[in-house]
């Protein structure tokens, strides 16, 4: 199995034809051809469909590994001639919503600066949703809610966030400073879903009191579930940075103290190794949490804010 035969083969993927991957690789069709041919010898079954020009199933499971292969043989070029003073690649980092609001702003500005030639690319999802990205190899590294179930993943705390209620200000609970979590179970809640991560820590927390959280609505997203407490469609309960001490507006945080902090860190697979510029993103990422992480209402950093229960 030759790199050529791969690279012709991610080409026929992205240009849908033989004629289509000659043209984008300055070849003649016959060669796309016979390269494919070869390919398909070799690994005994067929990778594209002559009459649509589309790859088979074996050929898209062959061109996702490929372009893994491809990106890592990259990554080594670039390893090799880069310094550590002047790191140059690529990098695609997964973050969860939340997380991504207020890091963003401040690690990108920083690695523009400090690494001008590192290329990234940010990814917004869900924990449930990038975790799969991580293990495919598709994302370098993650920012993800802890803990994950994963052997192959390799996850490291970042910083630890109190749990909130959000209310709005004509909402029963709202002259409330503090809540328990027997209070919660008996009103229905905006909660997300049962697979959630989140989900499992509040119904963790109410079975420990024999309690069960009633769902007035399961909302899948942590930001939909901020909008809609914050418009007065219910209580909810979501992390501090979802609620960011810089918005304003009609609404209500208001403590749990019985609930655990939320642990979020950084993820990557065990193997491949990560590559220098994905390497120099995660020390970034840890330099700045470190640096402004506790500025952030609710959000903790260092010795203190572990282990994960909170004292009451």
């Amino acid at each position: 199995m030759e790199l050529r035969q791969l690279e012709i083969l991610i080409a026929i993927s992205d240009h849908g034809s033989f004629s289509g991957a000659a043209r984008a690789l300055s070849t003649v069709q016959s060669n796309v051809s016979a390269h494919i041919s070869r390919l398909e010898k070799e690994l005994t079954t067929s990778l594209v469909d002559r009459s649509s020009g589309r790859l088979t199933e074996d050929g898209e499971l062959v061109v996702e590994r490929a372009r893994r292969v491809l990106n890592q043989v990259q990554d080594i070029a670039a390893d090799v001639n880069s310094k550590d003073a002047d790191v140059e690649g690529e990098t695609v980092l997964g973050c969860i919503g939340t997380t991504a609001r207020w890091l963003m702003p401040k690690l990108l500005p920083e690695l523009t600066s400090k690494f001008p030639k590192i290329r990234v690319t940010i990814v917004e999802g869900s924990t449930l949703n990038l975790i799969p990205r991580l293990t495919s190899g598709s994302l370098s590294a993650g920012i993800v809610h802890l803990p994950i179930e994963d052997d192959n993943l390799q996850a490291t705390p970042l910083f630890a966030e109190d749990l909130v209620l959000l209310v709005h200000a004509k909402h029963e609970w709202s002259k409330l400073e503090k809540i328990t979590i027997q209070e919660l179970a008996s009103r229905p809640l905006l909660l997300p879903p049962k697979n959630n991560s989140l989900r499992k820590i509040l119904d963790r927390a109410a079975g420990t009191q024999r309690l069960v959280l009633t769902p007035q609505a399961e909302i899948d997203g942590v930001r939909l579930l901020t909008s809609l407490a914050f418009e007065g469609f219910g209580a909810a309960v979501v992390p501090a940075t979802a609620a960011p001490g810089w918005i304003k507006g009609e609404f209500k945080r208001i403590e749990i103290p019985e609930l655990p902090r939320r642990v979020v860190g950084l993820v990557q697979r065990g193997r491949p190794l990560p590559n220098k510029s994905t390497s120099a993103v995660a020390a970034m990422i840890r330099e700045v949490i470190e640096r402004t992480g506790d500025r952030q209402p609710g959000v903790h950093i260092g010795k203190g804010a572990f282990p994960l229960k909170r004292p009451s």
